[in-house]
């Protein structure tokens, strides 16, 4: 049952707080249009909308100036500054009490924002929310909150499994996917929101452990609901993302895994890259699709340049974990515990990641999907 305070922002703007909605977009004025309308029709009485235009060569600028809401603001930057440089920009121009992030290639149904801040507003010690998010046009999961492997990997509980209400309970998830989020103003301020080096993936990962770090929870809503089309910014197997991905997944390691995981990881992750390189041989799970997209000397190629710019960073971010050991609230013993709770497996990345998935997004486009 709702509360008072509940059901006064359910029906009342002067009584909800502020949420300000966040969307990054870069040369996709076709999806963003859709983005918008979709946060335009929530439900929710209060929301501001903040879009970062990332140096965008399309219509993307137009489609902003064509709808002409109040609520609607943008920032347009000459060159595209990545993921968490632009979120960052929008965070101190933001004026809400809760920040909401949403991918310019998603759309949320009408409920999205007030299913979020019903769980989130009376819960003090949580900080953030993650969504239900299914990938457009279809009953395929993208992701229901965030599993990790201990050497830093990370992916979307339930990635490619068709939703038969098997993740339909609100319950703690580790962290949120940047892609649907809803934050506290007080968490993001408080652990110094994104690190834009990170530019593009794991940056979500990266602010949700140190936050864990901090002492701050994390609830999955299931009625929290966003369609994703998945990658449609940076390429489903491009080499770039693919660099990212790997570059990124070492950086948060080095700052935020327990020192004992920290020292296994090398061994970990050459167990997950030979789960892989069998994965590409036999043409199954990501590294196969990138195969068949482009090669299986790229895509070694591809990794060993993201992991030699990984090591040249570890300096920084080794300085960044002694600042962030300083200020945490949890032991290791507690961080550990946590981090085993949402474990996923080496096969599971290597093997799962996309099976269902892009079968959706064929569906999808052909106009044959069922919801």
């Amino acid at each position: 049952m709702a509360t008072s305070r509940q059901e006064a922002f359910r029906n009342s703007a002067a009584d909800a707080p502020l949420v300000s909605v966040v969307v990054v977009n870069h040369n996709r004025a076709e999806l963003l249009e859709g983005c918008l309308r979709s946060l335009l029709q929530q439900t929710y009485p209060k929301l501001e909308i903040w879009v970062v235009d990332n140096g965008s060569e399309d219509q993307s600028l137009q489609v902003l100036q064509s709808l002409g809401e109040p609520c609607l603001h943008w920032i347009a930057l000459r060159e595209n500054r990545g993921f968490a440089a632009a979120n960052n920009l929008a965070f101190e121009r933001a004026r809400g009490d809760y920040v909401a992030l949403l991918n310019n290639d998603a759309e949320a149904d009408p409920g999205w924002i007030t299913a979020l801040m019903e769980a989130i507003v009376d819960s003090p010690s949580v900080g953030m929310c993650a969504s239900k998010i299914l990938f457009a046009g279809s009953r395929i999961i993208d992701k229901a909150g965030h599993l990790i492997y201990p050497d830093g990997q990370n992916r979307g509980r339930g990635t490619g499994e068709r939703d038969r209400g098997q993740f339909d309970s609100l319950e703690e998830a580790l962290l949120p996917d940047g892609c649907a989020a809803l934050y506290r103003r007080q968490l993001l301020d408080e652990v110094g929101g994104f690190d834009p080096e990170f530019f593009a993936y794991a940056d979500d990962a990266d602010l949700g452990l140190r936050a864990r770090w901090m002492g701050w929870g994390c609830l999955y809503i299931p009625s929290a609901l966003v369609h994703h089309r998945h990658s449609s910014t940076s390429g489903r197997f491009s080499a770039r993302k693919i660099y990212w991905v790997e570059r990124n997944r070492y950086w948060l390691a080095v700052k935020n895994l327990p020192l004992s995981w920290l020292l296994a990881s090398p061994f970990l992750t050459a167990y997950r890259w030979m789960l892989n390189f069998g994965a590409a041989m036999r043409g199954k799970g990501a590294a196969g699709s990138f195969r068949r997209q482009e090669s299986l000397g790229r895509l070694a190629l591809t990794v060993v340049k993201a992991l030699l710019e990984g090591l040249a960073g570890t300096g920084r971010m080794w300085r960044k974990r002694r600042q962030l050991r300083r200020t945490r609230r949890l032991s290791d013993r507690q961080f550990k515990r946590l981090l085993r709770r949402f474990k996923i497996s080496a096969r599971d990345l290597a093997l799962r990641e996309y099976e269902g998935k892009f079968h959706a997004e064929a569906q999808w486009r052909s106009g044959e999907a069922q919801n």
